[in-house]
């Protein structure tokens, strides 16, 4: 049964200092929530309720996030302003979390493995909160554990991207059984537009089977002397089956300042405005 999701949140957010020096980038507000409420959000969505984060130094503020504020609570008791809360509340009552360091930042594939100790030896989705996903009828993750649930083996989301970007990405080939699903036989990590098998990129949502962990441990340091889950993924293929599923909905990169700014503006429009309507209409 999939119940588990880990967030990978050690990373310094260095494209939004100075902002993120001292706050981490997966505490951005869109609007009035953090960025990395949104992707908790869509993993209890997809029935995923035992939430794991991968953290590094100076990474509090996520944990006291999804926590109970006393002292605010108290102030703003029987007051207008609780309403404020309600959106993480229902988070905190809905999911249990945990918490382990990254001690050193030796990539996505490190970061996942050390998560190892959260999730323990069962199927486990991934979710890096930079990626923003939206889609009105149902979340990318919960689209997602629909195909776990049919095929039983790692799954990435996938989109196409223009070839002038394919080298900020994972990029996979494959075979497509059926529309927007393929069979992955190959996967690079950041590859030249010319090197590139396809401009069909990885994004930031996961669904691993727990033999991840071992082939992670036998993955030698990859592009930019990190280990790679691209690496781990594409051996995992090989063996087996990993499939890539072009998801429907659409992704903000909040890790740019242009997709985060994009993304602001498209959640104040159709996600903050029509919430405060619905809310002054129910008053």
């Amino acid at each position: 049964m999939l119940k588990k999701c880990l967030f990978p949140v050690a990373g310094y957010g260095t494209r939004f200092l100075p902002a993120t020096k001292a706050m981490p980038k997966e505490m951005l507000p869109l609007v009035n929530k953090p960025l990395v409420q949104y992707g908790v959000e869509e993993a209890i969505e997809a029935g995923l309720s035992e939430i794991g984060f991968v953290t590094g130094r100076g990474k509090r503020a996520i944990e006291d996030h999804f926590d109970t504020n006393f002292e605010l609570e108290h102030q703003i008791a029987g007051t207008g302003k609780e309403r404020y809360l309600d959106s993480v509340r229902q988070v905190i009552d809905k999911a249990s979390f945990s918490y382990t360091r990254q001690g050193e930042m030796r990539g996505l594939g490190d970061a996942i493995l050390q998560g190892h100790r959260l999730v323990g030896d069962e199927p486990f989705a991934v979710v890096l909160a930079d990626d923003l996903c939206l889609n009105a009828d149902m979340g990318v993750l919960g689209q997602m554990v629909q195909l776990y649930k049919q095929f039983r083996c790692s799954i990435v989301a996938v989109e196409e991207v223009p070839k002038e970007q394919i080298h900020k990405f994972g990029v996979i080939a494959g075979n497509e059984i059926k529309p927007g699903l393929y069979q992955v036989t190959d996967m690079v990590e950041k590859p030249a537009a010319e090197e590139a098998p396809s401009n069909m990129a990885i994004i930031g949502r996961y669904i691993l089977t727990p033999d991840i962990f071992d082939l992670i441990r036998d993955t030698p340091p990859g592009k930019n002397g990190e280990v790679q889950i691209t690496d781990a993924l594409l051996a995992q293929a090989k063996q087996g089956c990993v499939l890539a599923y072009a998801f429907k909905g659409r992704r903000f990169d909040c890790g740019s300042v242009d997709g985060f700014i994009d993304a602001t503006n498209h959640v104040y429009e159709n996600v903050y405005l029509p919430e405060q309507l619905a809310q002054e209409k129910g008053q």
